[in-house]
């Protein structure tokens, strides 16, 4: 049988054996102590988080605004960023196509959803830019 590690103590078990044996805590009291893992895991799990390599919803649907909105519309506004509440951030530089943007948000919105990997977003947010 291959050698197995030794059992893992709570820091409370630790810190009593410590004060048993009379040995100083070397270890932060605030530190946490976590399992080793691959570092091809975490960096795979990093990759995915921050989207790096891959399409991101913000981007599949900049690439695709001026036939979501239309080319007059997407001349003066741009979608900017989709926040964790899947409210997408469009920033728009006329007031007259903000009106017509914000008449017609349901059905961009819905727009938006058909599009593949999109269908988190719930809202249109609009803002000067």
């Amino acid at each position: 049988m291959p050698p197995t590690e030794p059992a893992k103590f709570s820091r409370v078990a630790e810190r009593m054996i410590a004060d048993l044996r009379r040995l100083p805590e070397t270890t932060p009291p605030r530190m946490r102590r976590r399992p080793t893992r691959e570092l091809a895991g975490l960096v795979e799990e990093l990759l995915i988080k921050h989207q790096v390599g891959r399409p991101s919803v913000e981007q599949t649907i900049r690439d695709r605004w001026p036939e979501l909105v239309g080319a007059a519309n997407a001349a003066y506004s741009h979608a900017a960023q989709l926040d964790p509440r899947g409210k997408l951030a469009v920033l728009v530089t006329h007031s007259v196509v903000r009106n017509e943007l914000f008449l017609n948000r349901e059905m961009i919105v819905d727009r938006i959803r058909a599009l593949p990997g999109c269908g988190g977003v719930r809202s249109l947010q609009f803002r000067n830019g």
